[in-house]
């Protein structure tokens, strides 16, 4: 028996939510898992250093059991038009994270100082229990370091850098010697990355007067019907050569229609597992995250692979690959020129940045692959949960390829 088109649109679309409720149940476990266990560290630890009475212990349980739920209410309170009360308890609930996050490192870096002193304190004739530091002094010296280095983790959000790379290249055409691309990543736009933000970015591209702009992915991070003044901003940014655009997770997140539209809306050609051909000057292709392949099986089962579209590739005209994870595969090396990437933040939280290279070894920055393959991962434009950056400030990358000899 075959199915009509609205029958088997319907089988596809109850098998997407259906995946998607799967995945949703086991993240919502593991999150309020970890970071429940993350609130239970830093309450024991406050009950011990200041010995608050049963009053003062309830209110403080009850705040910190709050803030484990809070990012779960901000994403209903936006789904169900809330969006001033979402914004609100986003600023609130993200930050404390950010905080907790300092506070966590910091405080399990002092129970291994103080576990080695009591531990070296074993050993015949040594004093190193003198130096263990513990009760209501060590708790308030690490407090005002967690709030000294929050303050100034966002304030450092907000200096978006404009960061300058130069490659050489032979592949450039007669008569051209040089050609810029200019890489926002991570941008995240939705409830806390608005105007402001937006507008710090597009100054920057303005100064950079780049020839191409792409975004590597992440460029939308909520509910994108609201945000038609953001999609009218980047509008207005231009490049000769043209915008163009791949899909990170947070797109598949937003959901695929909405983020396609925003993109078409802001003037990027979104290329999904697609190439494109500016004549002799360059060739771009774009690949989707493997988060869509995994989600939307049947949609991407069309799409091609990334090696069949490199090796379509004309060797004598640059190409360049644009991925939103900074994954590379051995296959495809050769194959392309300069590969454009993001999706680490470079950490964005030191140092949290060492979990990422587990995960991703190439994070941040220039990378010489084999083959005459180059990769760039950026640290990311915008923020992603804590409004916060320390150690990896957001950027704007200009990218400068050039005929002359730069040795």
């Amino acid at each position: 028996m075959f199915l009509s088109q609205d029958q088997a649109f319907s089988k596809w679309k109850h098998k997407v939510n259906h995946v998607k409720k799967r995945t949703m149940v086991r993240f919502l476990i593991t999150f309020l898992s970890v970071y429940g266990a993350v609130h239970l560290y830093l309450f024991f630890k406050a009950r011990s250093a200041l010995s608050p009475g049963v009053g003062l212990s309830l209110v403080m349980a009850l705040f910190l059991v709050a803030m484990v739920v809070a990012p779960i209410a901000v994403r209903l309170l936006d789904r169900h038009g809330l969006p001033l009360a979402s914004r609100y308890l986003a600023y609130i609930c993200y930050t404390w994270m950010g905080l907790l996050f300092f506070f966590f490192w910091m405080s399990i870096c002092l129970d291994v100082f103080n576990g080695s002193m009591r531990i070296l304190a074993l050993l015949p004739g040594s004093a190193t229990s003198r130096f263990v530091w513990t009760g209501k002094n060590s708790f308030v010296f690490l407090t005002l370091g967690v709030v000294i280095l929050g303050v100034w983790s966002a304030l450092s959000a907000w200096q978006i850098r404009l960061d300058r790379v130069m490659l050489h290249t032979t592949k450039l055409p007669a008569g051209k010697s040089s050609l810029t691309i200019a890489q926002i990543s991570d941008v995240h736009l939705g409830l806390m990355v608005g105007e402001r933000k937006m507008s710090r970015i597009i100054r920057l591209l303005e100064r950079a007067e780049p020839d191409v702009l792409v975004c590597s992915g992440d460029l939308v991070d909520a509910q994108m019907e609201r945000f038609d003044s953001l999609a009218a901003m980047l509008a207005e940014i231009k490049a000769p050569l043209g915008k163009f655009a791949v899909m990170g997770n947070h797109e598949f997140y937003a959901g695929i229609r909405q983020s396609e539209r925003f993109l078409k809306a802001a003037g990027f050609k979104l290329l999904r597992n697609q190439e494109y051909n500016q004549g002799d000057v360059f060739r771009i292709v774009g690949m989707d995250d493997p988060v869509g392949r995994r989600r939307y099986k049947e949609e991407a089962a069309a799409n091609r692979s990334e090696i069949n579209l490199l090796a379509r590739s004309n060797s004598q005209v640059f190409t360049l690959l644009l991925k939103h994870r900074p994954t590379v595969e051995n296959e495809s090396l050769g194959h392309f020129d300069l590969q454009l990437s993001g999706h680490t933040h470079g950490g964005q939280i030191f140092p949290f940045n060492l979990v990422v290279k587990y995960f991703y070894p190439n994070q941040n920055g220039l990378y010489r692959l084999d083959n005459g393959s180059t990769l760039y991962v950026s640290r990311g434009t915008g923020t992603w949960g804590p409004p916060m950056r320390f150690l990896s400030p957001p950027a704007v990358t200009l990218i400068e390829l050039t005929s002359q000899d730069i040795s």
